[in-house]
């Protein structure tokens, strides 16, 4: 099983889900296109509260204890 370690939280979390949600939105209803179905990977990241590109820079928003 793939073991990661929480590092978005705080104030980083429920901007990444309001942009997520926004861009899917917008691509469904037809107003910014196929382009807008990219909002997965913020809504994604806030929901498991996981980014691997933090993790590959070493940044952590969580505020959590690393494991």
């Amino acid at each position: 099983m793939l073991k990661y370690t929480k590092n978005v939280g705080g104030i980083d979390r429920p901007i990444r889900a309001i942009v997520g949600v926004a861009l899917l939105l917008m691509a469904v209803t037809g107003t910014i296109g196929v382009w807008g179905y990219i909002g997965i990977i913020p809504l994604l990241t806030a929901i498991f509260s996981f980014c691997p590109a933090y993790t590959f820079l070493g940044k952590n928003t969580c505020g959590c204890a690393k494991d």
